[in-house]
């Protein structure tokens, strides 16, 4: 939980709205993990989206292997920015893995990278730029 609250909270800016235990009977019919204990803080962006980060204390897991960008289901999560270079800097500057610099899209409406959080997921950053005359 340190390592991804110092990349989405520290690095990202992402803002801690909410941060608590649970293991009521609630969380453990959701989530259909009978002995579930969790540890859940949730994080905003500036425009109001919002992630959780979950750590099950029941049930610690190994890290799994990392991802690959064309693996079936969910695999990458993608976040705003207003200015991706600077922000690309300063990950790099703390030693976030990039799989290329910034790259403007092909129609110049957007620049995208693509970086790995702390346990392996993939994270897209993306600055939506104006659309070419």
């Amino acid at each position: 939980m340190a390592r991804s609250l110092a990349f989405y909270r520290d690095l990202l800016g992402l803002k801690v709205w909410a941060d608590f235990k649970d293991s009521s009977s609630y969380l453990r019919a959701v989530t259909e993990v009978p002995s579930a204990d969790v540890w859940m803080i949730k994080l905003r962006t500036e425009s109001g989206g919002s992630i959780e980060l979950l750590q099950y204390l029941s049930n610690p897991q190994p890290v799994p292997a990392p991802r690959h960008a064309y693996d079936a289901g969910v695999n990458h999560i993608a976040l705003q920015t207003d200015d991706l270079d600077a922000l690309y800097r300063k990950l790099s500057a703390h030693g976030i893995r990039f799989h290329t610099p910034p790259a403007v899209s092909p129609d110049g409406g957007a620049k995208v990278t693509y970086c790995r959080d702390p346990e392996g997921v993939i994270v897209e950053l993306v600055e939506i730029l104006k659309k070419p005359a």
